[in-house]
């Protein structure tokens, strides 16, 4: 089986969120389990300590955004990254042609995720729902 992080759940990931950790290992447990993430999620997660570090005020401030930017990428680079290829962009096209309305990065992450018959993990429920024949879990409940 294939589970794809979101960008929520990695979040949840690297603050050690338990629920989210029991998930990720009984997950990892399973040799036949691939969990991934996409490069959509890497490039959502690097948007958003860049500019943490860029604003810290002080030393110690930089020392706390740097420190937490090492620890997302740390995470980042122990997943598997699926790239938005020929297939997710072929998907993302027919889903944006039926109108879905979500954000258009979670419509790259759930065409990734389609592209290669996975699941998605995500906080997001609402959003992905929307999304047909897109399986997803939460595990941060």
């Amino acid at each position: 089986m294939i589970f794809v992080l979101d960008t929520s759940v990695i979040g949840f990931a690297e603050q050690r969120f338990p629920t989210t950790m029991r998930r990720l290992n009984e997950a990892l447990a399973v040799e036949e389990n691939d969990v991934v993430t996409t490069i959509v999620t890497v490039e959502e997660r690097l948007n958003g300590w860049l500019p943490v570090c860029r604003r810290a005020k002080d030393g110690r401030q930089r020392a706390e955004a740097y420190a937490s930017l090492q620890k997302a990428i740390e995470l980042l680079l122990s997943r598997k990254w699926l790239p938005f290829d020929d297939k997710a962009a072929n998907i993302f096209d027919q889903l944006r042609a039926q109108k879905i309305r979500i954000g258009t990065n979670d419509l790259a992450i759930a065409a990734i995720t389609l592209s290669v018959n996975g699941i998605l993990i995500t906080r997001n429920t609402i959003d992905f729902e929307r999304v047909p024949n897109l399986t997803i879990e939460d595990w941060t409940k």
